[in-house]
């Protein structure tokens, strides 16, 4: 196809996503009748229809889907490097957005930041918090942040953070009332403060291993949240046992507010990596916040 037939192409990609030429006209900025001159100069050109027109919606066709999926990408990636080339300044600057959990965000992803983007004003960066697998592509995030086990193999990972572990705690006040359980199975006979996840469907099954043996438990309690901060709260006031990432609760259990319970059982799991579409280009502004988490010593890989 001819080169200055490309703005059709453009046009029939902002249509087709659009559903209505009303809405395409005015994200262009052009009237309706031009664009439909483009859609039927660049449909007569194939010899295909490419949208069924109705007098409520706009849909592709058959042949309008495959070329929707196929060109779509390659112009995304276009608008990405000119994008891109719009921000090689002397200081990095644009917007960064992240997908990542509460406690990765609370205890890697913002201490790291904290300390660079003073220096950077133009740096905007966006943290989404998330418990679920987000498409960050189909999302449009930039990066997002998840345990290393967890990164799909297409991506690029860099390593954040260390290993991490969980910790079952229990305040005094609850041990006073009952006995410290020795196994996980002993936790059926235990109020648990319990965790949801949108990627589950349902409650989170604490997760146990020793000696090779693994073991995932459904536990049962009065409390139930979606995130890691009111747990801890909850734990500290007696409501019952909890399973927390260790960093969140060692300084409880140091100072004797929370009694550790079943450590020997409690795993490692790869830490928290930051991850990223391999074809992603890279701006001064991403640079400075992968540079900026990175873990010393630790090289950008293929998951």
């Amino acid at each position: 196809m001819r080169r200055e037939n490309f703005n059709d192409l453009q046009v029939f990609l902002v249509v087709a996503r659009a559903g209505s030429f009303t809405k395409a006209a005015a994200q262009l900025g052009v009237s309706q009748s031009a664009l439909s001159q483009n859609i039927r100069g660049l449909e007569a050109r194939l010899g295909l229809r490419l949208l069924t027109r109705t007098t409520r919606s706009v849909s592709p066709t058959e042949a309008g889907e495959r070329l929707l999926s196929t060109i779509g990408p390659h112009f995304e990636e276009v608008e990405a490097e000119l994008a891109a080339l719009s921000e090689l300044r002397d200081k990095p600057a644009g917007t960064i957005r992240i997908s990542t959990a509460e406690h990765a965000a609370i205890t890697v992803v913002w201490p790291k930041l904290e300390k660079v983007l003073l220096d950077y004003p133009e740096v905007k960066v966006e943290i989404n918090i998330d418990y679920g697998f987000t498409d960050i592509v189909a999302q449009r995030f930039d990066a997002g942040v998840r345990l290393g086990d967890s990164v799909a193999r297409d991506m690029v990972a860099v390593r954040i953070a260390p290993d991490m572990r969980m910790a079952v705690v229990g305040a005094p006040a609850y041990f006073a009332k009952r006995a410290p359980p020795e196994t996980p199975q002993d936790l059926a006979g235990h109020e648990c403060i319990n965790l949801r996840l949108p990627t589950l469907g349902g409650l989170y099954a604490w997760e146990f291993e020793k000696d090779g043996h693994e073991l995932k438990v459904h536990v049962e309690g009065q409390l139930i949240f979606n995130s890691s901060t009111p747990r801890v709260r909850a734990v500290l006031a007696g409501y019952g046992l909890a399973c927390l990432p260790e960093d969140m609760v060692l300084a409880y259990i140091a100072s004797g507010e929370l009694v550790r319970v079943l450590e020997d059982w409690c795993p490692s799991y790869t830490g928290y990596h930051l991850y990223y579409p391999s074809r992603r280009q890279s701006s001064p502004a991403f640079r400075l916040v992968v540079d900026a988490l990175r873990s010393p010593g630790a090289p950008a890989r293929l998951a």
